[in-house]
This record gives C-alpha cells, sequence and structure tokens, in this order.
C-alpha cells in the first residue's frame, strides 16, 4: 500500500498525495486550507473512551493497540473507505500526537498493511 505517515503540523508538500486527516477532533490552531486536508476520516479515529485512557503513554502501548486494532475490525465500513482511498494513489494519514511512535496512524498503518 502507498500509504505514509505525516504529522499535521509538519509542513505539507506535493509528495504527500491524497492527505486524510484519521484524528476524531480537529487540529488546534489549523484551517482546512493551511493543513491541505482533503478528507477527514474522524470515525477512523479510537472511540473517545479509548483515546482519553491512553493519554499517549507509552507504558499503555501494547494495550492501546489491541483495543484500537479490535475497534479497526468493528468498523468494517470506514475501513474500506479508507481502503478505497489508498487503491487510488499516494495518501498520507495525517494525525495531531506530538508522538510519532505511539499514536493511532502507527497502528491503522500497521492494520492496514496486513489487509493488503
Amino acid at each position: 500500500m502507498n500509504i505514509q505517515l505525516k504529522r499535521v503540523y509538519e509542513e505539507s508538500s506535493e509528495n504527500d498525495g491524497k492527505r486524510i486527516l484519521i484524528d476524531r477532533l480537529w487540529p488546534r490552531g489549523l484551517t482546512k486550507e493551511k493543513s491541505r486536508i482533503e478528507i477527514w476520516l474522524k470515525d477512523i479515529a479510537p472511540l473517545t473512551e479509548l483515546r482519553t485512557w491512553f493519554e499517549h503513554d507509552p507504558s499503555k502501548w501494547d494495550d492501546f493497540k489491541k483495543r484500537y486494532r479490535n475497534e479497526l475490525k468493528n468498523n468494517s465500513e470506514t475501513v474500506s473507505k479508507l481502503i478505497e482511498q489508498i487503491s487510488q494513489g499516494k495518501v498520507t494519514l495525517v494525525y495531531s500526537a506530538k508522538d510519532k511512535e505511539h499514536n493511532n496512524a502507527v497502528v491503522l498503518a500497521e492494520y492496514l498493511g496486513e489487509r493488503e
């Protein structure tokens, strides 16, 4: 799959392809134009309960991954929408978390890679 991950606050580039925001909440301080978000798939983000429980705490990472992957399994309609976008060309999954290693985009990319 032709997916890359990028923090929404990083500079966008022509190499990003279609930029898809995968967070439930819109990033603070950014307009749609400035962020160059083309699609906002907020329903693919972790549910609020899971997101607030996780709090980007690396010690909860393994449990977060399991719980979020379970949510994705039960969210086949939205996952299918994302896969459709990916099948059309290069996609950048955009997220706002500061931690580039422990966030929903990492789990989502792994999950999608396993579905190839």
